[in-house]
């Protein structure tokens, strides 16, 4: 069946043997990627993101079996995590898992660097539609007594973030957010994951404005897909949390013995753009 099939027919011709995932940011880079771990998987899909993308991408996932629904919808407003739970309703199946995936960043200098509609969208994005979608998704999987829900926080979160610090805060709170409801979920069937990436080769420094910076001119960026296995792995095999990565994974371990001005500080040497560089040495 084709995406198009799938998006006008709903789940009419859905196999109920077959689980369906929910995947969010899902038109590129790693949300795409997780989609397609759970199209290999053999789950139907719902595909999420706020742009026009999200349909061609439908139909690059069509081609691994299964129904996948397109439905754009901007999840940095409450108006638009509505109308992906209603869409989502109409489907009348339920939601066995959930990768909540979508996220924007913005780099620069707090003060005179980034605008305040630019620090908002990252709020109401990474912090307020997440968790808005986490209170719509999880009720239904407690009620039934199983589901999994994929957090994808970063390894930002560990450390403060000078020069993209609304990102880095948000990411904090995603990662604590899911780490607290994984513990209050622990009795009921429903498993909470954490993906901690570092940096991946997608356009989120392109869209970030962090392409001047030395973590945004790395060649040394995780792939997506690989990024996208660990944490569906994780995510199935019941896990708290994945780090991805060995270099990720030193860097976060060698933050554990150091305080927060020394971790901002090795963070600032990545973030810092060029044109802040001289003062910050």
């Amino acid at each position: 069946m084709t995406a198009m099939q799938s998006h006008e027919e709903g789940h009419a011709y859905a196999d109920a043997h077959r689980k369906l995932a929910l995947v969010t940011g899902a038109s590129t880079g790693i949300g795409y990627e997780l989609a397609k771990q759970f199209a290999k998987h053999g789950y139907d899909l719902v595909v999420n993101a706020e742009d026009g993308r999200i349909e061609s991408a439908a139909t690059s996932l069509a081609v691994h079996g299964g129904d996948v629904v397109p439905i754009r919808a901007d999840l940095a407003t409450e108006e638009g995590v509505e109308t992906l739970m209603t869409k989502l309703a109409g489907l009348a199946r339920p939601v066995d898992a959930v990768a909540i995936n979508a996220g924007i960043g913005v780099g620069g200098a707090f003060v005179d660097g980034t605008s305040w509609e630019q620090e908002r969208r990252v709020i109401d994005l990474n912090v307020v539609g997440t968790t808005l979608l986490a209170k719509r998704v999880l009720p239904p999987m407690v009620e039934r007594g199983e589901g999994r829900v994929l957090f994808t926080a970063s390894i930002a979160s560990t450390a403060p973030g000078p020069f993209h610090a609304v990102y880095a805060a948000s990411k904090a709170f995603v990662l604590s957010l899911a780490e607290a409801l994984r513990a209050e979920l622990k009795d009921s069937g429903v498993k909470v994951t954490a993906l901690m990436p570092g940096p991946t080769d997608t356009e989120f420094f392109e869209r970030a404005g962090m392409t001047d910076t030395p973590v945004g001119r790395t060649d040394a960026k995780d792939d997506p897909e690989d990024v996208a296995r660990a944490g569906f792995e994780a995510l199935m095999a019941g896990k708290d949390h994945v780090v991805v990565g060995l270099k990720n994974k030193a860097q976060v371990a060698a933050g554990n013995v150091m305080t927060e001005p020394m971790k901002a500080a090795v963070q600032a040497k990545q973030t810092t753009p060029d044109s802040n560089q001289e003062e910050h040495r």
